[in-house]
């Protein structure tokens, strides 16, 4: 099993849980995170104040999927959250040694 975390702009969520539930690959965890890379930070103009911002807000999409799945999830999420600008995200692919259902005790990929 992998747990593949993906680091998205927040306008993309919804294109993404889209092209993935309309292929099948349902659940996921969603949370509102912010940070920076390349992109640094961002400047923005309030009541003619210019702030600058050094975290930028981002979503981090958290699936667990199969090890034969894995490959065309992550072409899923590139493909739907792409605008081929700084700051598209990164994806972070990590081995998945176990899962437990908590409400039957299950494990292993079942659970997914």
């Amino acid at each position: 099993m992998k747990l593949i975390v993906a680091i998205i702009k927040p306008h993309k969520l919804d294109d993404v849980r889209k092209a993935l539930t309309d292929r099948g690959h349902f659940g996921m965890t969603v949370s509102n995170v912010e940070g920076f890379g390349r992109q640094k930070g961002r400047t923005e103009i309030y009541r003619g104040a210019e702030y600058y911002y050094d975290w930028v807000p981002k979503v981090k999409i958290e699936t667990a999927v199969p090890d034969e799945f894995a490959e065309q999830v992550i072409q899923i999420i590139i493909e739907s959250a792409r605008s081929s600008k700084i700051g598209d995200g990164k994806i972070f692919v990590l081995n998945l040694p176990c899962a437990y259902r908590i409400r039957t005790g299950e494990t292993g990929e079942t659970v997914l």
